[in-house]
């Protein structure tokens, strides 16, 4: 079983949704990068996403953009990025952790030593934002030829071809948006994904995690009734900046609303 199967297996049995933490590696530092990484873990988070820091993120919104910019004036780059991943897993050994990151980071490297180079950092699984179904089938052979899961985006209407594609192609989770647009906090969610629940089950495809746009306790809830089996909250955690203790405390409050998972169904 992967890290992520024994994740939602674990928490299944608990009666718990998972609960992901992101963060921009390198914001605003190096090694107050890795302690804010740190903080994720302790203050509760089951599962971690990192973002490797890009100048055009096209699936972000302002507070990450932000993060990004100040990690890659700080002198943020892909191999610092598998450093500071490669450090969290010596440091966190059972955690899942994904990549979130854009196409041309792979292609300036190279797709196959990308995929390589993240796994033997420790990775889990990676997301690249940029590339629709239609042109992931490379990644998802990389991806696999090295040991990860390719993580795909899936949407409310997201035509059942496209379900059956990602279910065929990822690994790991669907990452499942919960709004349109770009990443950011929101001060309502309007959920309406059943229907596209149905088809990831049916398809087949890995667990439906819900992100974009989840910034508060009561959000997270509402996204686990809605029959997601877990949340990343990204763009909130960013804008604590380096304050691991008012991160501690938002990852905490987030990661207790998931603790009443089958109740929430119900």
């Amino acid at each position: 079983m992967s890290r992520y199967d024994e994740m939602f297996a674990r928490l299944k049995q608990r009666g718990e949704g998972a609960f992901g933490g992101f963060l921009m590696l390198g914001d605003p530092d190096m090694e107050t990068s890795a302690q804010l990484l740190d903080t994720l873990v302790e203050a509760g988070a089951d599962m971690i996403e990192v973002g490797i820091p890009f100048s055009d993120p096209v699936a972000d919104g302002p507070v990450i953009q932000a993060a990004a910019d100040r990690a890659l004036k700080n002198g943020m780059r892909v191999d610092d990025s598998f450093t500071l991943i490669a450090r969290l897993r010596a440091r966190h050994p059972a955690i899942p952790i994904g990549i979130l990151t854009y196409a041309n980071l792979l292609a300036a490297r190279g797709r196959d030593r990308f995929m390589a180079d993240a796994a033997e950092a420790g990775a889990d699984s990676i997301l690249v934002a940029d590339v629709p179904s239609l042109e992931a089938e490379p990644y998802s052979a990389a991806a696999r030829a090295a040991g990860l899961d390719l993580v795909m985006i899936a949407a409310p209407n997201t035509p059942p071809p496209v379900l059956a594609r990602i279910a065929e192609l990822s690994g790991g989770y669907t990452y499942c948006v919960a709004r349109a647009g770009v990443t950011g906090t929101s001060e309502g969610l309007s959920l309406d994904h059943d229907r596209l629940f149905a088809g990831l089950a049916e398809a087949g495809a890995p667990p439906p995690v819900l992100g974009f746009g989840i910034s508060t306790p009561a959000q997270v809830g509402q996204a686990l009734a809605s029959g997601a089996a877990g949340v990343i909250a990204g763009s909130a955690l960013v804008k604590c900046g380096a304050d691991g203790h008012a991160l501690a405390n938002l990852v905490s409050a987030m990661k207790g609303a998931t603790g009443l998972l089958e109740q929430m169904k119900g």
